[in-house]
């Protein structure tokens, strides 16, 4: 890809662990040895599940279940780190599941790989990533996880693009970013 000059892409929150910082190193030393010296974040997109409610707690109880979907999906594809071969089973039991101690979207709100909250905490979670990765110009808003119904993708971009890009707009104008 870098060879290509393809930039690269980091999905989905890198589905519950977030963006790896090793990941992101390594990238941009693959661009290095390709000729392109960039900073931290340079030629990368990073996919964050992003949900925006009038609060942390509102956001978390309306996409619990896209969260689940997405588990069900993408945790056999061994994209939910640390889940054991009992888990995965468990996963896929509707009877065992709610009691197999999988991972939840508390935690996954916690860590920051998944964001949800009101548009002031959306930006000041993307702010920290954009500070931690200078180079990084662009995220892949992950508003579209399994099983969320088309409305609720049309909304939550619609008020990403009110409640959210205007800020990053300004910062664009001003110079940074």
């Amino acid at each position: 890809m870098a060879k290509h000059g393809i930039k690269g892409v980091i999905g989905g929150g890198a589905v519950t662990g977030g963006a790896s910082e090793e990941v992101v190193v390594r990238w941009r030393e693959t661009l290095a040895r390709h000729g392109r010296e960039t900073e931290l974040g340079g030629d990368l997109v990073i996919g964050i599940p992003t949900y925006i409610a009038d609060t942390e707690a509102q956001g978390i109880k309306e996409c619990k279940q896209f969260f689940e979907e997405d588990m069900k999906m993408f945790a056999p594809l061994g994209f939910f780190r640390g889940m054991t071969d009992k888990q995965l089973a468990d996963l896929a039991d509707p009877k065992l599941a709610p009691t197999a101690g999988l991972p939840n979207i508390e935690d996954a709100v916690k860590a920051g790989s998944w964001l949800c909250g009101p548009p002031e905490r959306i930006i000041e979670r993307l702010m920290e990533l954009q500070d931690k990765y200078p180079g990084l110009k662009g995220v892949h808003v992950g508003c579209t996880r399994m099983g969320t119904p088309l409305d609720v993708m049309l909304e939550q971009l619609e008020r990403f693009a009110l409640e959210v890009m205007p800020k990053f707009k300004k910062q664009a104008a001003m110079g940074r970013g």
